[in-house]
C-alpha cells in the first residue's frame, strides 16, 4: 500500500476544540481505523482567519451563488477577511500535497454543498444550495482533490468511493515522484485498469486511448490525471462490479475445474442479488490468484484497492 496519506480535515472533526462554542466535532467514523493509514492535517478557516476561539457563530447571507459570511447576532461581514486569509493560505496547502479533504457538513465556512443562505432579514433560511467560504474556495482551486463532508461519510458506500480515491490519488503522486514516463504511465494504467473499470467504463476507454497515444509530455500526464479523477469520483455499482468479476473470471478459464468455475458464478451471482458483499467473491479470486500465480491479477489494485481492516467491502 502506499505510504503517507496525507488528508486536509476540518479540525474540529479531528478533535481540536475550535468551534464556535469552543467544542469539538470529533468525527469518530473518521478517526478510528481509518486514521492509521492517513496523515490529517487540521484546518479551521474560521479560528485561523481571526474569528478566535470561542466566537459569534456566523452563517451565510444573501446570494446562495455569491453569499457573505456574517455574524449571527451582529451581522459583521467576515466575508472579506475569510477571503484574504484563504488566499494567503491555499499556496501552503498546495505545498502540502494533500490527496484529499474532509469537510465539516453544512458548515458556512467549510460544507461542501447543501449549506443554509439566509436572505439579508429574517431568520428563516431562503436556500439550502450554500457552499462554504473556504470549501468553495479549496474546490475551485483543486478541482481534482477528492473532497467528502463528514455526515456523507456515514454512508458505507461514499466512504468506500472516497477513500479508494484517495489511494488512487496517492499512487498517482507517487507516480510523478518517480521520474514519471510513458513506460511508467502504461504500467499505473495497468495495474489500475480493473479498478477504474468499476468506477467508470466509459472514463476506462478513454484513458486507454490517452495512454496509447505517442508521446512523454507533462501535457499528456495532466491529461490523464484529469479523466483519472473524474472516472474515479463516480460510484462503483454491482452492476459495474459484476462486469469487473465476470472479466477476472475469464482470465481463469483455462485454470478452473468445472466445480471451481461454478462456485465462482455461483458468488457472483449471489453478489449481483446482494446476498454477500464484494468482499466474498473478491477473496475467492485473491486465493485463485496466488494458487495459480496469474501475475497480471496479482498486480490489479482492484483486489486490493485499500486494506482490508478498514472492512469497506464487508457490506451486502
Amino acid at each position: 500500500m502506499p505510504d503517507t496519506i496525507r488528508i486536509g480535515i476540518s479540525a474540529c472533526l479531528a478533535g481540536h476544540k475550535v468551534r464556535y462554542d469552543g467544542t469539538t466535532a470529533k468525527a469518530e467514523h473518521l478517526t478510528g481505523t481509518l486514521a492509521k493509514y492517513l496523515e490529517f492535517v487540521p484546518v479551521c478557516p474560521e479560528a485561523a482567519c481571526g474569528m478566535g476561539v470561542p466566537r459569534e457563530a456566523v452563517r451565510l447571507v444573501g446570494d446562495p451563488k455569491s453569499p457573505r459570511l456574517k455574524g449571527r447576532q451582529t451581522g459583521r461581514d467576515w466575508t472579506d477577511t475569510m477571503h484574504a486569509w484563504a488566499e494567503s493560505f491555499l499556496p501552503e496547502l498546495e505545498k502540502a500535497r494533500l490527496c484529499g479533504f474532509i469537510f465539516k457538513a453544512k458548515s458556512p465556512s467549510n460544507g461542501i454543498g447543501r449549506v443554509k443562505v439566509y436572505r439579508e432579514s429574517g431568520g428563516q433560511p431562503a436556500s439550502y444550495a450554500g457552499v462554504g467560504i473556504f470549501a468553495a474556495m479549496v474546490m475551485k482551486r483543486f478541482p481534482l482533490l477528492p473532497v467528502e463532508d463528514d455526515g456523507r461519510l456515514h454512508d458505507i458506500g461514499l466512504r468506500a468511493n472516497f477513500i479508494e480515491r484517495i489511494f488512487t490519488e496517492r499512487r498517482w503522486q507517487q507516480f510523478l515522484d518517480n521520474s514519471p514516463s510513458r513506460r511508467g504511465l502504461i504500467d499505473f494504467h495497468t495495474r489500475h485498469k480493473m479498478l477504474i473499470r468499476s468506477h467508470d467504463v466509459t472514463g476506462y476507454r478513454e484513458l486507454g486511448r490517452i495512454v496509447a497515444e505517442n508521446g512523454n509530455s507533462d501535457a499528456l500526464f495532466r491529461r490523464y490525471h484529469d479523466r483519472l479523477a473524474r472516472a474515479m469520483a463516480l460510484k462503483p455499482t454491482v452492476r459495474k462490479n459484476v462486469d469487473v468479476l465476470m472479466h477476472i473470471l475469464g482470465y481463469f478459464k483455462k485454470l478452473l475445474s468445472a466445480d471451481e468455475k461454478r462456485e465462482c458464478l455461483e458468488l457472483i451471482e449471489s453478489y449481483r442479488n446482494e446476498l454477500v458483499p464484494l468482499i466474498v467473491p473478491v477473496t475467492l479470486f485473491n486465493h485463485y490468484v496466488r494458487k495459480y500465480d496469474v501475475r497480471y491479477l496479482r498486480d490489479q489494485y482492484y483486489l486490493a484497492p485499500h486494506p482490508l481492516d478498514l472492512k469497506l467491502r464487508n457490506h451486502a
